[in-house]
């Protein structure tokens, strides 16, 4: 058999030489293994980009470049396999028989990553590509050396002609397996055995090559010179050959990374994208349902607000009338309270419906939190909101069937109107709600209108206001009151808490109640806090002067100024200002205070005992702490409420209540300070329990520091006997 000038099967001419010293660059021949591990490295790694590709024309390209690395790599690594070869006989090569050898071979590559781009084929159709390119690549073999121009002829021992053919076929086949393997997977693992799979392709792809190589005789005519030529032409040219391949399979691979990398990046954009798309309809259902009750299908005091304000400027621009109706359940609570929330909230649906009928369709309807309504009308006469709210308070009056009951609900109505009662959503709502209020005082199931009684009330507590921001901005009519706390272990007035008064004007002496309530509504509690710190601070300095250097003051702190950051930093320029002990000062918090915003108190209470301040609960009992929580507040004092105190020694469970708080505080190692100690049999009982503590009338009412001073004399001359 002959074929392009080779001999397969002939056998060896008799008259010839046989050459036999023929021999091979080991440094070229390691150049070809490098060669064609990369070159299997990259196939593994484009094929992978060829599965992993969205787009069918970046899978066409892919495959190409695929191809054109995969050829490349398979025929540098054949050309300098032959560049290594070094016999006694000069050899040359034709540059268009080497040249059809690479389209060989690039048509066998393409195959390859064609057959790569199918995720699922039969077993039969990869045996059959295995073939096709294994034939491919055994005849880019043998059509390259066919391009050997020499005195000598080539023949092949079949036998091993047959293996390296088979070794290509074999060698095509676990590189696509391979290949489909490596397809799906990430990780350093995985990484590495590409990287040990791409070396055994080479060797296999380098051993299909010299297997042919091993079947190889040259023979030469008889009287030919037999001269082992010169390799250093060959090391230069293999290794510019093998330079230049490298570089062609490292711009592939470089292409296939930045490409896995930019689709990696824009996969994570369309997730983006896709999860703002979620967010946006999300966040476009939350607000669709955050300004509807979910119960009524009313409009929430959130959406409420917002139409109100829409409404209430159409109105002020076009000079028209509205009414601001507030109305809610008599006695609702009953409901809940004797047949379940089931029923309350059955209850709600009824009379949503009612109102709902009985409305105008412009009118605007709102459930603005348990059983309070709010209507706003349109008005074109000034009885129309009367005759609305009479027709609403009718159509309530209807029996209304409930779990088998037969329930007749009546209804109290709130009314101000714009513009006379005010030009505000904020003053048309107060003033309608104080109007309900006043419905709801005079019998229930009435309507009241927003009266002259009403807005007289309203501007007393608006005085009221300025003047107490007046007098705080002035330091004028505000006083310290201090009640004396008695240490029932040592008998001696050991603590003071300082209680704020207003010396007004006109009203006289305004105890806290009547006016802290207006502060904390209106936005300077925290100054009037701050006021009431400092001046403890400074009447604590004057106390340590006269002889008093122990004595503590205890300070109350709102729950409104419990969350403000600055809290901690004013505490310590009362402190620094005035040089007195943080030891010496101790600040009240009420129980619901904490328990408000736990996480966030115990940071802050924290900052305050790093001051070096005592910190105490005040009137325990009353809310809804958690005990659980309590441990974890670094508090030092208890202080048990009033109205526990005043059932000693009447009521026995009052006793065992009190009896149980000093138990639990001593536990958490607290001291307990008892409030509202008036008589002797009450204090007896304390003392006898383990308080530590008592204040009350019973040793002084809430007294000025100069009055004060006297009583101090007195007790740290002739302390109560303990």
């Amino acid at each position: 058999m002959d074929w392009l000038g080779l001999n397969f099967i002939s056998e060896l001419p008799a008259g010839g030489q046989l050459i036999l010293q023929c021999s091979y660059s080991p440094l070229l021949v390691l150049l070809a293994y490098v060669v064609a591990s990369a070159a299997s490295f990259t196939a593994l790694n484009l094929a992978e980009r060829v599965g992993h590709a969205e787009r069918r024309g970046a899978r066409l390209m892919w495959r190409w470049v695929g191809a054109f690395c995969l050829a490349g790599g398979i025929w540098s690594m054949h050309f300098i396999g032959m560049l290594a070869f070094q016999a006694p006989v000069p050899i040359h090569y034709d540059l268009p028989t080497t040249a059809a050898s690479l389209l060989i071979v690039f048509i066998a590559a393409l195959l390859a990553m064609h057959t790569l781009g199918h995720e699922h084929l039969r077993p039969s159709q990869y045996l059959l590509a295995a073939l096709c390119i294994g034939l491919g690549i055994a005849a880019m073999h043998y059509s390259g050396m066919a391009a050997i121009r020499s005195p000598a002829s080539q023949y092949y021992q079949p036998w091993l002609f047959a293996l390296s053919i088979l070794i290509a076929i074999s060698t095509s086949l676990i590189a696509l397996l391979l290949a489909l393997y490596f397809r799906n997977g990430d990780g350093f693992f995985h990484q590495m055995l590409k990287y040990l799979a791409s070396l055994v392709m080479g060797a296999a792809i380098v051993s299909m090559h010299f297997t042919g190589m091993w079947s190889l005789n040259l023979v030469a005519p008889l009287g030919t010179p037999l001269q082992l030529q010169p390799a250093e032409n060959s090391l230069q040219l293999g290794l510019t050959i093998g330079l230049i391949a490298l570089l062609i399979i490292a711009s592939g691979l470089s292409a296939a990374w930045a490409d896995r990398k930019l689709e990696s990046k824009e996969r994570d954009l369309v997730r983006v994208n896709a999860l703002l798309s979620q967010l946006d309809h999300a966040r476009a259902s939350l607000q669709q349902a955050a300004h509807y009750d979910a119960l009524t299908d009313l409009l929430n005091r959130r959406g409420f607000n917002q139409v109100f304000a829409e409404k209430l400027q159409e109105h002020i621009q076009c000079n028209e009338a509205l009414a601001v109706m507030f109305l809610d359940i008599d006695h609702f609570k009953r409901i809940n309270d004797s047949l379940g929330h089931d029923a309350g909230d059955e209850m709600l649906k009824v009379v949503a419906e009612r109102i709902r009928s009985t409305v105008r369709d412009h009118d605007v309807i709102a459930r603005l939190g348990g059983d309070e309504f709010c209507i706003l009308v349109s008005l074109r006469s000034g009885d129309e909101a009367r005759q609305l709210a009479h027709r609403v308070m009718e159509k309530m009056k209807d029996p209304i069937a409930l779990f088998g009951r037969s329930l007749v609900m009546t209804t109290s109505i709130g009314i101000s109107l714009l513009p006379e009662d005010g030009q505000t959503c904020e003053e048309l709502l107060k003033h309608a709600d104080l109007a309900l209020y006043q419905s709801k005082g005079s019998g229930r199931n009435n309507l009241h209108f927003f009266s002259a009684h009403l807005k007289s009330k309203v501007s007393l507590e608006l005085q009221l206001e300025e003047e107490l921001h007046d007098a705080l901005l002035k330091d004028n009519g505000l006083q310290l009151y201090y009640q004396p706390i008695l240490d029932l272990h040592s008998g001696q007035l050991s603590k003071l808490e300082a209680l704020v008064r207003w010396h007004h004007p006109q009203h006289g002496l305004l105890s806290p109640d009547r006016f802290i309530g207006i502060a904390e509504a209106n936005g300077f509690i925290a100054e009037l806090d701050a006021w009431v710190l400092r001046r403890a601070c400074h009447d604590l300095k004057l106390l340590g002067e006269t002889g008093f250097a122990e004595l503590k003051i205890a300070v109350n702190c709102s729950a409104l100024n419990l969350g403000r950051d600055e809290l901690v930093q004013e505490v310590q320029d009362a402190l620094l200002s005035t040089g007195v002990q943080p030891r010496r000062l101790e600040l009240e918090v009420t129980e619901n205070a904490l328990m408000g915003n736990i996480n966030r108190a115990a940071e802050l209470l924290q900052q305050l005992r790093s001051l070096g301040v005592s910190l105490s609960i005040d009137d325990f009992g009353t809310g809804y702490s958690s005990l659980a929580y309590l441990r974890r507040l670094p508090l030092d004092t208890l202080k048990i409420d009033r109205s526990f105190v005043q059932d000693i020694p009447e009521f026995q469970q009052g006793m065992d209540i009190v009896q149980a708080i000093i138990g639990m505080a001593h536990t958490l190692k607290l001291k307990v300070v008892a409030e509202g100690v008036e008589t002797p049999q009450q204090l007896e009982f304390l003392r006898e329990h383990g308080c530590d503590f008592i204040q009350g009338y019973l040793l002084s009412r809430p007294l000025p520091l100069p009055v004060l001073r006297d009583l101090l004399h007195r007790f740290s001359t002739t302390p109560m006997s303990a």
